[in-house]
């Protein structure tokens, strides 16, 4: 399955903060900003999420619905979003399936050592279910503002 703008975003009903789930299907007719990042309480992720945040209210203007996804357990994700008063769903992907299906578990390198982790990326989903914008590689400086943007759009 290919994960490029013009696709159907792959289904998935996972388990999520606060001990809840969250199905796909349930997000049918909002636009959802569906971000995966490494680990939780980690520096740049933080940060990023951090900024998902203080942007929430204009991304709920804008009409998309934002989706945090790591391999976290649901206990840690329950620590980051009070830790951080995360206004948003983390989606907790412990065994990588969700990671595999969009195609962020990737082979990665941190000082000639080669691992396999999450690669920072965020899709764009309209309210039909479909791939709109991709952000691979993600830097986080300036990221959650060129998302808003394109969401604006849709």
């Amino acid at each position: 399955m290919s994960i490029d703008p013009g696709n159907r975003a792959p289904e998935f009903n996972l388990p999520t903060d606060g001990g809840g789930t969250l199905a796909s299907k349930g997000l049918s007719g909002r636009k959802v900003v569906l971000y995966f990042y490494p680990k939780d309480m980690t520096s740049g992720c933080t940060k990023e999420s951090i900024a998902f945040a203080e942007a929430s209210p204009e991304f709920e203007r804008a009409g998309a619905t934002i989706v945090g996804v790591s391999k976290d357990s649901v206990a840690r994700h329950d620590k980051f979003k009070a830790k951080y008063d995360l206004p948003f769903t983390l989606v907790s992907d412990t065994d990588g399936t969700l990671c595999e299906v969009y195609g962020v578990w990737v082979e990665k390198s941190l000082y000639g050592r080669k691992y396999m982790g999450i690669e920072r990326a965020t899709f764009l989903i309209d309210e039909k279910g479909m791939i709109r914008e991709t952000w691979r590689k993600v830097k986080v400086s300036g990221h959650v503002e060129a998302v808003l943007e394109a969401a604006r759009k849709l």
